[in-house]
């Protein structure tokens, strides 16, 4: 190896290049046990990309900026070599909790031909934000999920699956009782015309959208198909969308689109086997999406399904603070569902304006944060995290394993298609950090500075 260069971010300096350390082949030899052994002869699953969430308010927000600011942003999140570089994202099938507010690509009740089928809402917000990153990054590779059927395929004829607020009487959006979705159970019609139909609404959207140059690689049947929430949203059982995948898998496969189960956000991976207990409807599924508390199941999921691939769907979405405490927090979330087997990891949030408010009322955080007042905008903390990785690690880079016997563990190490070695460090702590990190026969000793996070790439 011939050359190690260094980047860090803390709190106050973001992004700052530090002087190299020495070549490893002149560093003194080991003095003691290093702490942090990079294995490179354990390498683990295939990285298949970084992304984000293209979302409705997200294109709104970046529209207050002129457009040079928005190509520099653009090109800062997507250009290979500049910036993040990320190479995968996705979309909602119609409205999600970002949206401007509720709608689906067919609202005509018991158009089960899909007549009235047309995805115009999302030629002024959606269609542009993904064609303005394609400008950046041509290779983007798209995915999507709805989050709620048209309403009418619903058993509740709503978008929405609240909670009731207890004691009340009454639902967080003026659900009367017997409209309330709950958690493992079916809201959605599942007679055979409207499963046909709701597989068909999944084709026709992917033909309008490559009809309009924009192609999906990959589709999940529904987000969150275990949780009842105010805004869109739709509760499904393993049962009920084992049935509606007999018809999306062959309806898919048609357009050539793969198919993944999601996306899971309980700790419980029996919602996976379950749904997957059928051959017929295992065999049209090659991942499962998981975010959230589905962090849990990843061990189980390793272990009992091998066979897929499993990409982290959606980061935590924060408060609208956007602070470092958070970010310290998204490294966690990284670290955990990349060593847990996650060969793609997904921020949500794009962009927002200050305070990030959804349609719905939740403050969220984002990667750039806009002002419409002063038509100014700054990254945030958690880009420069994202940054961290997604800029040095290229798709088709392998997880190597890490093993330290002093306790740390607050690292993840990749191989690049190239052979570069890529290690991303944090020092949570107050002060600065001296370590010795073992690569192969070689070792280099950099001094991590306080609550901070670093990159080594690793030149052969």
């Amino acid at each position: 190896m011939r050359n190690v260069s260094w980047t860090v971010t803390t709190e106050r300096a973001p992004w700052q290049t530090y002087a190299p350390v020495p070549p490893l082949g002149e560093s003194d030899g080991p003095v003691g046990m290093p702490d942090v052994i990079v294995r490179l002869d354990d390498e683990r699953q295939e990285i298949e990309g970084f992304g984000a969430a293209f979302n409705e308010m997200g294109w709104l927000a970046l529209a207050h900026l002129e457009e040079s600011q928005r190509t520099e942003i653009l090109r800062e999140l997507y250009a290979p070599g500049v910036g993040a570089g990320l190479t995968t994202g996705r979309l909602p099938v119609g409205a999600n909790d970002f949206s401007r507010d509720w709608y689906s690509y067919d609202e005509v009740a018991g158009d089960l031909e899909l007549e009235h089928f047309s995805v115009a809402n999302d030629l002024d917000t959606l269609v542009p934000f993904v064609r303005a990153a394609q400008e950046q990054q041509p290779a983007l590779a798209l995915w999507t999920s709805p989050w709620s059927p048209p309403s009418w395929m619903k058993v509740n004829g709503h978008y929405a699956a609240a909670l009731p607020i207890p004691g009340s009487g009454q639902t967080e959006n003026g659900l009367r009782p017997d409209q309330v979705g709950r958690e493992g159970t079916d809201m959605f019609r599942l007679e055979e015309p409207y499963l046909r139909a709701y597989a068909a609404y999944f084709g026709r959207y992917v033909d309008a959208y490559r009809e309009l140059g924009i192609e999906i690689g990959m589709v999940m049947p529904q987000n969150e198909f275990n949780s009842a929430q105010v805004f869109p949203s739709c509760t499904w059982t393993p049962s009920g969308l084992a049935r509606l995948l007999r018809h999306l898998g062959p309806e898919m496969a048609r357009r050539g689109v793969e198919v993944f189960l999601g996306t899971l956000e309980r700790p419980d991976d029996r919602l996976v086997s379950e749904t997957l207990a059928d051959p017929e409807v295992a065999r049209h599924v090659s991942g499962v999406g998981v975010q959230w508390h589905g962090k849990g199941a990843l061990p189980f999921l390793r272990r009992d399904h091998p066979e897929l691939r499993i990409f982290q769907t959606e980061q935590e979405c924060g408060d609208g603070r956007n602070d470092w405490r958070y970010a310290r927090y998204s490294w966690d979330l990284m670290t955990r569902f990349l060593l847990g087997g996650a060969s793609a990891y997904h921020y949500w949030n794009i962009a927002l304006e200050s305070g990030g408010v959804s349609r719905w009322g939740w403050s969220q955080n984002s990667l750039v944060v806009v002002d419409p007042a002063t038509r100014t905008y700054e990254y945030t903390h958690e880009y420069y995290v994202l940054k961290h990785v997604s800029h040095a690690v290229a798709p088709g880079a392998r997880l190597v394993s890490t093993l330290s016997y002093t306790g740390y563990e607050s690292q993840l190490a990749f191989r690049n298609p190239d052979g570069s070695l890529v290690l991303v460090v944090q020092n949570d702590g107050g002060s600065d950090l001296p370590i010795s990190i073992l690569v192969g026969d070689q070792l280099v000793r950099p001094v991590l500075p306080a609550d901070s996070l670093s990159t080594f790439v690793l030149e052969v």
